[in-house]
């Protein structure tokens, strides 16, 4: 995932820093592309249908099999509110939860809603505020939907996304949305379900299929690797699902305080500063090799890996591209700037 252009990415870093957060909004429809670029569009526009400056979609993300979207937005720290809620009203308007059916878990019609800062411009604080601001602005805007918060935005307790979901019964096949206590708005309803809204640092996404059809095994695997399992990588949350005739173990990738570890001659973990303090988070193709050895040891092969969207730096710098040339709708340009 590398941008073809190097005259394209030489200019965008000339150009001045933009303060950007990027929003990597999930939907849980997957199967109806058109009510997915429907939403795109919504976050690129204002009440008038006018296109907004300092706004670009970078990336869509689907998967009919989950029927889960994830739709890449990114924008100056000024713009991104208007630009997330607006997205979360038309999905609200589309989705319906009481229809829905799909094999990864979800709450709500939007299902999350994470905030991130692209770079030292753009602090803790002002995420957790555009965050506040659309937990607020959803519930108050559409009737009946509700909100739980997490990471930086759940405080004073700032509860890591992981732990929240388990709170409100997110891997649940049926979760009981009447014994919900939502953070924001009321008793959850069938119709929007809930969203969970909050900003952390960047969480890359990265979903390896080990060829075999048995989720116990995807599991095993997936346990293993863990961040809280002896020799687990550190930020990896995984979930094993079953997924076009076999496993996907999708990965949340979380950055993690701190320096990189890791041996000299490893491959790099990417990194970068937030508030003066250093993160890093573990390289996919890590997270590739260690399912590989694993499944390897069961006797099972891995089919391939997908990255849902961008690492941190290349968010950012596609972003600098698109809004350098004004390109909002970038998940259409994206194959002619990049391979």
């Amino acid at each position: 995932r590398r941008s073809n252009s190097s005259a394209k990415r030489s200019m965008a870093s000339r150009s001045p820093r933009r303060r950007l957060v990027a929003c990597l909004l999930n939907v849980s429809e997957a199967r109806r592309k058109d009510v997915v670029e429907n939403v795109a569009k919504a976050a690129l526009c204002n009440a008038e249908g006018i296109q907004q400056e300092e706004i670009t979609v970078l990336n869509i993300f689907n998967d009919p099999d989950y029927n889960r979207s994830v739709i890449t937005i990114v924008a100056s720290i000024d713009s991104i509110r208007d630009a997330a809620l607006s997205a979360c009203q038309k999905a609200c308007a589309l989705i319906d939860m009481r229809t829905h059916a799909g094999v990864h878990p979800c709450m709500g019609a939007v299902d999350l809603v994470p905030f991130y800062p692209l770079g030292e411009e753009v602090g803790v604080k002002e995420c957790v505020q555009q965050a506040l601001a659309v937990a607020h602005g959803l519930t108050e805007t559409v009737c009946g939907s509700s909100a739980f918060l997490f990471g930086w935005a759940d405080t004073p307790l700032q509860r890591g996304l992981a732990q929240r979901r388990k709170e409100m019964g997110w891997f649940r096949k049926t979760p009981d949305l009447q014994a919900l206590r939502p953070d924001v708005g009321p008793q959850p309803q069938k119709r929007y379900g809930l969203t969970g809204v909050g900003a952390s640092t960047y969480v890359m996404n990265c979903n390896v299929t080990i060829d075999t059809q048995d989720i116990t095994t995807g599991r095993s695997i997936a346990a293993a690797i863990r961040e809280f399992t002896p020799g687990g990588l550190p930020g990896v949350q995984v979930l094993a699902l079953p997924h076009e005739g076999a496993v996907e173990l999708a990965c949340n990738v979380e950055s993690v305080k701190g320096d990189p570890p890791g041996h000299p001659m490893d491959e790099p973990w990417p990194s970068f500063i937030v508030d003066g303090q250093p993160y890093c988070h573990a390289p996919a193709s890590l997270i590739t090799a260690r399912v590989a050895e694993l499944a390897r040891r069961r006797g099972i092969g891995v089919k391939g890996t997908a990255l849902v969207g961008f690492t941190p730096r290349e968010c950012r710098d596609l972003a600098e591209i698109a809004l350098s040339q004004g390109i909002g709708e970038f998940w259409k340009e994206q194959r002619r700037i990049r391979m």
